[in-house]
């Protein structure tokens, strides 16, 4: 199922990740990552202007690679006021590519502020310099204003074993009745999942129940709560791409073996048993400072 997977690039731009302690990946190594992906049936790049330097480094593996580009999926910066004009003219050159296969707003406020755009936007998927608009969202409220924007193809959303059907399962579904791409984000929660339930972070601490019951759940399944984190994102059928950062290309390698095991009937119903009501406890933009 590697062609479901979506290789995202913030961590080849910035120090990101609540379990990352080796900080932003170096060029040489996200060149390697790159042209792994690349070679293993990844074809799609998640990525964004704020991402630090990622763009660059795309660009720099596209010129040493001219025949194995990818598509991209990038994300206009927060704000109002935008040229769109200037900015995707910049971003194809950065790239180094004749088109930008979505061109995303990066949150819902920087959509709202930018209705405006939408007219140009749409003159300039007629040139085919981009196929999709789309806008990168979170909370179920907004993802239900936005599907009915017919002018949205796609949208990009969380969802992972926390963050899961029982938060989402309807917005799917009315997501789906709209025609949009669904693209799901942060299937290990920012790294999350990695940590122990033993953890004294204060969100740890929180959902210590719940980290429990993952505990169960992998030994259990005698399997990695990686293999449980990217399979429960694959199986769900009304999810089109999987978007899954790495830290390293041995942490690509891993994620790539583990999105070819199938999921079972059985470990989708217990991961869907654990219900978060507090939303706060999974949304990383309200988690404290680490």
């Amino acid at each position: 199922m590697n062609n479901k997977l979506i290789l995202g690039t913030v961590q080849m731009g910035l120090d990101y990740g609540i379990n990352n302690s080796s900080g932003k990946v170096s060029k040489n190594q996200s060149i390697e990552i790159l042209e792994y992906a690349f070679d293993n049936g990844i074809r799609i790049l998640d990525t964004a202007e704020v991402y630090g330097n990622a763009h660059e480094i795309i660009g720099v593996y596209h010129k040493l690679n001219p025949s194995k580009k990818f598509n991209i999926i990038t994300k206009l910066p927060k704000t109002d006021k935008i040229n769109i004009e200037n900015k995707l003219n910049k971003y194809l050159e950065v790239l180094n590519v004749d088109s930008i296969q979505t061109l995303m707003f990066h949150n819902y406020g920087s959509y709202k502020k930018n209705l405006d755009l939408f007219e140009n936007l749409k003159e300039i998927k007629l040139s085919k310099k981009i196929k999709n608009i789309g806008v990168s969202i979170y909370t179920n409220n907004n993802i239900l204003k936005v599907i009915k924007n017919k002018d949205i193809d796609l949208i990009q959303i969380p969802y992972n074993l926390f963050d899961n059907n029982y938060q989402r399962a309807d917005v799917l579904k009315k997501a789906k009745k709209y025609k949009k791409i669904i693209h799901s984000r942060s299937p290990f929660l920012q790294g999350l999942f990695f940590k122990s339930k033993n953890n004294d972070s204060e969100i740890v601490k929180k959902l210590k129940n719940e980290f429990i019951i993952l505990e169960k759940i992998v030994k259990n399944c005698k399997t990695s709560i990686s293999n449980i984190a990217i399979n429960y994102c694959l199986s769900n059928e009304l999810i089109d791409n999987v978007i899954v950062g790495v830290d390293s290309l041995n942490q690509l390698k891993q994620n790539l073996n583990t999105g070819n095991i199938k999921m079972n009937k059985k470990i989708i119903d217990l991961v869907n048993s654990i219900k978060i009501n507090d939303v706060n406890l999974i949304n990383p933009f309200l988690w404290p400072l680490k």
